[in-house]
């Protein structure tokens, strides 16, 4: 089988992007011809993608490409005339490829997987300056809540147009997790469920928690993903857990201003940032960690992160909402807290630390062997391959 997989990629990639790597890593173990194609914001940061889209950082050249970006349509019908693909997924698109990486596979059996809210939400997030989730369908609401203004909502208009045309032209839409289902449901698209796969540790990793109680955060560090919150919230911890350490992996658009804060609040004895690292080196930072924390604002769509610290036996604390809410057993793989309280944060954070819960410092073996069956990579690359079959073989 070939399989086109295409994506944008985020100036400062996640999850979503690793995930890519993953079902394209894994459908060649299989045998199958996998062809990925990324769209970054400028040329060389496609990580490890056999073809590259252009697309601009240029807030000017942005307005238009977003509505319509004819290179890296021009680009994906290049690849499907040489590659002759059988089937396409396509994840990421309405940051840097637009809805016309739709248009360009017409003829090619479609699959979209959303991975974030943008093709229903122009921030992507569906969070209100406040940090609150929104509860409105997109559209008057996003100029009402002061999310956009109005120059950038007419702007967008035509873009969710072609986003809903072009969306009835693909043959299935899929989303991580049931909050996302229901989320495009409301948002007038219909998907269904398949959750992602996340590659079990190395045979080699060993966890060892440290002496002192240390959290660990890994991801970007962006405003929806709540480090700020995080930081105000282990300086008041830390008055109590004098030492308890926290490590930052990751970067993004806050770095400074994160940095800033820790520094404002008195915590450069306590918090490390790493910058982004490679796996081997992620699982160092994760190998001495009593929980990995995840203070996300926003309804994580599924939250690979929290999967992979629960393969390796670390219990995760994690906002109450999204993802998180369905993929964390409460108490046995980690613990949920109100989403933007920084009170029920620091209780959980406490919990952890005073060893009410997880007093090994980690997971029981049986949770961790169920999290691994249940999120296995291999199993769901065959999943996927047996909804490519059914696509290929469905009537338009």
């Amino acid at each position: 089988m070939r399989v086109l997989l295409v994506s944008d990629r985020m100036s400062h990639p996640g999850g979503a992007e690793r995930y890519i790597e993953f079902l394209r890593d894994g459908l060649r173990a299989r045998g199958d011809e996998a062809v990925l194609i990324s769209c970054g914001a400028r040329a060389g940061r496609s990580g490890n993608a056999d073809h590259e889209a252009f697309s601009s950082d240029s807030i000017a050249l942005k307005t238009f490409l977003q509505i319509t970006n004819p290179a890296a349509a021009s680009r994906i019908r290049a690849v499907v005339r040489s590659f002759d693909p059988d089937v396409a997924l396509v994840t990421q698109f309405a940051y840097h490829l637009s809805p016309s990486a739709l248009t360009a596979l017409r003829g090619v059996p479609t699959v979209v997987s959303m991975m974030d809210y943008k093709s229903i939400c122009p921030l992507g997030t569906r969070t209100l300056p406040s940090g609150a989730g929104c509860v409105e369908r997109a559209g008057a609401a996003c100029v009402r809540n002061e999310c956009v203004g109005l120059l950038h909502w007419l702007r967008d208009q035509p873009r969710y147009a072609r986003i809903r045309n072009e969306m009835r032209t693909v043959r299935r839409v899929i989303c991580p997790s049931k909050w996302m289902v229901h989320e495009f449901s409301a948002g007038g698209i219909d998907a269904e469920q398949i959750s992602f796969g996340v590659p079990a540790p190395s045979e080699s990793f060993v966890h060892r928690p440290a002496q002192h109680p240390r959290f660990v955060y890994c991801g970007r560090l962006s405003q929806e993903k709540g480090v700020p919150l995080l930081l105000r919230a282990f300086s008041r911890f830390v008055r109590d857990v004098p030492h308890a350490t926290l490590g930052l992996v990751g970067d993004g658009p806050m770095r400074s201003e994160i940095e800033h804060e820790i520094n404002a609040l008195g915590l450069l004895r306590s918090v490390t940032i790493t910058g982004w690292l490679s796996q081997a080196d992620v699982d160092l930072e994760l190998a001495t960690a009593w929980a990995l924390v995840a203070p996300s604002l926003w309804a994580e769509p599924f939250g690979i992160s929290a999967i992979e610290a629960i393969m390796r036996g670390i219990p995760v604390v994690a906002s109450d909402s999204g993802g998180f809410a369905e993929n964390i057993e409460s108490d046995i793989t980690g613990l949920l807290f109100t989403p933007r309280d920084e009170t029920s944060l620091i209780s959980a954070l406490r919990r952890v630390a005073m060893r009410t819960v997880f007093p090994a410092g980690r997971i029981e073996p049986g949770a961790v062997d169920r999290s691994r069956e249940r999120f296995s990579l291999d199993s769901h690359v065959e999943r996927m391959r047996n909804l490519f079959l059914a696509t290929m073989s469905a009537r338009t």
